[in-house]
C-alpha cells in the first residue's frame, strides 16, 4: 500500500459518482500529493485507468481486497 495524503471512500457509489467525487478532491490537493480511492463498483477499474490517461493524474497503484477496489492516483 502507497502513502496517501487524502483518502476518499466510494464505497456504495456507481458510475460515474467515484470519478466524480475524486476529481473534485484533486482539485483542493497540491501537485504530487496522493489521493487513495476505496470504491465498491467493479467498474470503476477501467473507469480509473482511463480517468488518468486523460486527465493527466498518475494512477500509481490499484488493487482489489475484500471486495473493494483501493486506487492511489498522484494529483498532476
Amino acid at each position: 500500500m502507497a502513502d496517501f495524503d487524502q483518502e476518499l471512500d466510494a464505497t456504495g457509489l456507481n458510475c460515474p459518482m467515484p470519478i466524480l467525487k475524486a476529481k473534485k478532491t484533486l482539485a483542493t490537493m497540491n501537485s504530487g500529493e496522493v489521493l487513495h480511492v476505496i470504491a465498491t463498483d467493479p467498474g470503476s477499474v477501467q473507469d480509473f485507468d482511463s480517468f488518468s490517461k486523460q486527465t493527466g493524474h498518475e494512477l500509481i497503484e490499484q488493487g482489489e481486497e475484500e471486495g473493494k477496489f483501493h486506487f492511489y492516483l498522484r494529483c498532476a
